[in-house]
């Protein structure tokens, strides 16, 4: 955090370095991103990411869309317009913010979207990766997981309906926000993260989108219950 001296935001353990919350899910085929946040740029790069078939929104909130411009390395490389899944919260949210690529006048080098809306009940393909959507809320904000097969991708809740959990069961690996111990009126802390995820019955949870307030990567990982886990810049996990 800017401007912060906490024991986790001088740690020299690189599990302590956090960028802002996306991931990068990939097949054989396809590749494709969940949120472009403002570290989006950095992000590709020190993946070597070199090929991107789409992006998918969460939300519409800043630190998970701010990136989207720098698609247009993709689009130069490709020759092709970036397919764009949101819904419709999200969609007026990319059209404002980035008013520039939908002019009838474009500046040269602007990017090139193709957006696609969608809902929490119509799952859909991009490539030959099958995406589920869960609406999930963020206080009073709906906001979409995702599941891709057997691995599912939650962030920015503090509520799921039980509806929308029955999308989760049978999931191999969960991946849910947990931001920290104290409460929070927007996130899952801690503890109700370890509790749905014991509720569900997923084999691995991780847990991401987490605040300097937790506490230190090492410390915190020893207190976990079997199979679950904080998440870490740069972790791969393979299905």
């Amino acid at each position: 955090m800017i401007c912060c001296d906490c024991e986790v935001c001088t740690s020299l353990d690189s599990h302590d370095k956090r960028l802002r919350s996306s991931i990068l899910v990939q097949s054989e085929m396809t590749s494709l991103v969940v949120d472009t946040t403002p570290d989006f740029r950095y992000q590709m790069l020190r993946t070597h990411t070199r090929k991107l078939d789409a992006v998918i929104f969460t939300h519409p909130h800043k630190d998970h869309l701010g990136g989207l411009d720098d698609v247009r390395g993709f689009n130069f490389f490709s020759g092709n317009p970036m397919n764009v899944y949101a819904n419709s919260l999200t969609e007026q949210a990319v059209r404002r913010d980035f008013y520039y690529v939908f002019s009838d006048k474009k500046y040269p080098g602007v990017p090139e979207l193709n957006m696609i809306t969608i809902d929490a009940d119509s799952p859909f393909m991009v490539g030959d990766i099958p995406v589920q959507p869960i609406e999930v809320m963020h206080h009073k904000m709906p906001v979409l997981g995702f599941r891709f097969g057997d691995f599912t991708y939650i962030t920015d809740a503090n509520h799921i309906a039980d509806t929308e959990k029955e999308k989760i069961v049978g999931s191999k690996v969960l991946v849910l926000n947990a931001l920290r111990k104290e409460e929070h009126m927007a996130h899952f802390t801690l503890d109700e993260a370890i509790a749905l995820g014991r509720e569900l019955r997923v084999p691995e949870v991780y847990f991401t989108h987490i605040s300097h307030q937790l506490g230190k990567h090492q410390k915190i990982s020893r207190e976990l219950p079997q199979g679950m886990h904080l998440a870490y810049d740069g972790l791969t996990i393979r299905l």
